[in-house]
């Protein structure tokens, strides 16, 4: 699940980090959400630094991401 997931029109971009924290931007704004994730399986919970909570599954090679759906971003060459 570490690594860069991106929204098709490329405006959302959430970084799952190893350490199991996340900084999520959204066009021009960076770091709009930052918090902590766990996984279980294929489902992840977060814990915005707010407190605020949020859930996500992987299907079919997607974050769905409450209403959003990202997709990893590929490792450049």
């Amino acid at each position: 699940m570490v690594g860069m997931w991106v929204t098709a029109d490329g405006h959302i971009r959430q970084e799952l980090l190893p350490d199991g924290s996340y900084d999520e931007a959204r066009g021009t704004r960076r770091s709009a959400y930052t918090g902590r994730y766990t996984v279980s399986g294929n489902h992840l919970d977060y814990v915005d630094d707010t407190g605020f909570t949020a859930t996500g599954d992987i299907r079919n090679g997607a974050l769905h991401h409450e209403h959003l759906v990202l997709y990893r971003e590929a490792e450049p060459s």
